[in-house]
């Protein structure tokens, strides 16, 4: 266990500030996923028991997935409003910046008394009073549930059901290099405490959508190949979403099915989804190997991928500005592009949203100029 240089407490610091305080509000990031989401709701499982008053805000409007919310106990409970939590001890999980937790809750956080960072990406800022970040966790939802045990609750019920929850999304059911003895070690702890294996795999892994299966099945007949079948590039167009009644969880599975294509050591899928003037452009980046990152700048891809992600940067520029000419675009608005490697932990940035533009921080990484840590 290596903490970021900028924690500035432990868990057990953490544990004995919160039981001083009565009322929180618990913010995950925008488009959250199972770790954030467990994170969230195990926590506030966790305070309630101590008796303490506790809000669980979806930071942005947007839908959830389905089979998520169908598995961790306490869901009913997430709201999105803009106003709950107002004056309340903000506690932000499995997000460290401010720009990941949107508008809505930064002015909850702006009108916390006391603000609390658990996290497990490492970034070079802080935006909370206590600050506790480890890298070497494979999910945030390990910390929550190390933090359960200093507050004294009983880690059942839902509280083991969502940290386990979080756990098993974040490392890709143990079989990203993010799994380690560690991990399989609380594991272990969450399912003696009541956690359901069988039900979160069913759930989250094996109930697939007939519209996510087709995206995926577009996306792999469109896969364009490079550097003898070491990188793949597959996209989905507005027009297949809306021909397949997709939604944006739907899309998620597909990267995943492009880097499993034997000899893909680097592997792309972009999307254009989003028709208002709010669209976003993101992208992703999968590790192949566990990383002991000290900070965002240090994070790297291994030497074999760093090549491999660096010439798919080439293809991705002119697939943007290909999209753009073809579509009469000013810019190439709304592109979500997913980068990922064979094993699986992920990294999110901000891409530009020209298309001819690809931001420096993510050639640097793609060509591995970062150092291993």
């Amino acid at each position: 266990m290596a903490v970021s240089p900028q924690t500035n407490c432990t868990l057990a610091e953490v544990a004995n500030r919160m039981h001083e305080l009565d009322d929180f509000v618990v913010c995950g990031h925008v488009s959250p996923d199972g770790d954030c989401l467990g994170s969230q709701l195990a926590l506030a499982a966790a305070l309630r028991r101590l008796g303490k008053r506790v809000s669980c805000v979806l930071v942005k409007d947007e839908p959830v997935e389905a089979n998520l919310l169908r598995v961790l106990g306490g869901a009913q409970d997430l709201v999105f409003d803009g106003k709950t939590g107002r004056g309340k001890t903000h506690l932000g999980v499995d997000v460290p910046t401010r720009e990941r937790i949107g508008e809505a809750a930064c002015a909850l956080l702006d009108q916390a008394p006391f603000s609390f960072t658990i996290d497990h990406h490492a970034v070079d800022t802080t935006m909370c009073d206590m600050v506790y970040v480890d890298p070497d966790a494979a999910s945030t939802t390990m910390l929550i549930w190390e933090l359960a045990g200093y507050l004294g609750v009983e880690r059942t019920g839902a509280v083991a059901n969502c940290c386990y929850t979080g756990l098993v999304t974040d490392t890709g059911r143990f079989q990203y290099q993010n799994t380690d003895e560690r991990c399989m070690s609380l594991a272990a702890e969450m399912v003696a405490a009541g956690a359901d294996p069988a039900s979160v795999s069913r759930e989250v892994f094996q109930n697939r959508t007939y519209a996510s299966m087709r995206l995926e099945a577009t996306a792999i007949m469109r896969a364009e190949f490079s550097e003898d079948g070491a990188t793949a590039l597959g996209y989905l167009t507005r027009e297949d979403f809306a021909r397949f009644g997709a939604q944006k969880s739907d899309a998620e599975p597909v990267i995943d099915a492009l880097r499993r294509i034997e000899g893909v050591r680097v592997a792309c899928c972009a999307s254009r989804r989003i028709a208002s003037a709010e669209a976003s452009a993101q992208k992703t980046i999968r590790m192949c190997r566990p990383l002991r990152a000290r900070s965002a700048a240090e994070v790297m891809l291994p030497r074999r991928a760093s090549r491999c992600a660096a010439r798919l940067m080439r293809p991705l520029r002119r697939f943007a500005l290909r999209w753009q000419r073809r579509c009469a675009l000013r810019e190439a608005r709304g592109i979500w592009a997913v980068v990922g490697c064979r094993s699986g932990q992920t990294l999110g940035h901000d891409i530009a949203r020209r298309g001819e533009s690809v931001p420096s921080d993510f050639r640097r990484e793609a060509r591995g100029t970062y150092r291993h840590a």
